[in-house]
């Protein structure tokens, strides 16, 4: 994961409540809780959920490096931080905030959502159970080092294992994002398409389960 710049693109907001349909519980998401510690050559990766009371100050001075502001484009005081994981906690399921720790460090922030129930749905081929990643390192010294697309084939093969209903992993970095896109690629992740998305022009950034031993 090499780039001045946070690993996942603009920020998300959660798809308004969608009518539940029949095969809707299969694919739901299991809780942060239930991932567990996942070894990788950098360390012990975990994911918690956000805790506000104790996160906010990190989350907001990550969020106001210009690297990450960049793309997140949530710079600003502890409210407007605040604002953006209630919008991902409004969610339910759907949307799920998490801090990244390795080692017991925390270094990033990522979103783990049903992309198949967002609004992203209505710019690509969605299939259900569709699992939506967005990321950013937090730490500029960790930046760089391989450590983002270490960590991005980690927790997409966790995914998969824990959802063994969902097709695929996905991600919609910015084209311009070159190091994030190349992360992507050495997660094993393979470029599906570019959407044109309200915001930017999106490589649409998939890992197939039926692929995932290939790549």
């Amino acid at each position: 994961m090499t780039h001045h710049d946070p690993h996942d693109p603009t920020h998300h907001h959660p798809a308004p409540p969608a009518t539940p349909t029949p095969g809707d519980a299969a694919h739901a998401l299991r809780p942060v809780t239930d991932w567990g510690p996942i070894p990788t050559p950098h360390g012990t990766f975990r994911l918690r959920p956000v805790d506000l009371d104790h996160d906010l100050p990190t989350l907001t001075r990550w969020m106001n490096d210009p690297a990450v502001d960049a793309f997140w484009q949530l710079a600003g005081p502890c409210a407007t931080t605040r604002d953006h994981v209630a919008r991902q906690h409004a969610g339910g399921a759907r949307s799920l905030p998490c801090v990244g720790e390795l080692d017991g460090t925390p270094i990033g922030y990522w979103e783990v959502y049903r992309a198949d129930l967002d609004p992203l749905a209505r710019h690509y081929p969605a299939h259900p159970g569709d699992i939506g990643l967005h990321l950013l390192l937090g730490t500029a010294r960790r930046r760089g080092r391989g450590l983002g697309g270490t960590l991005l084939r980690a927790l997409a093969d966790r995914l998969l294992d824990l959802h063994p209903h969902a097709p695929r992993v996905l991600a919609e970095p910015d084209v311009t994002n070159t190091p994030s896109v190349a992360a992507f690629l050495h997660a094993g992740f393979r470029l599906a398409a570019e959407l044109t998305l309200p915001d930017k022009t999106a490589a649409l950034m998939t890992r197939e389960r039926h692929l995932r031993h290939l790549l």
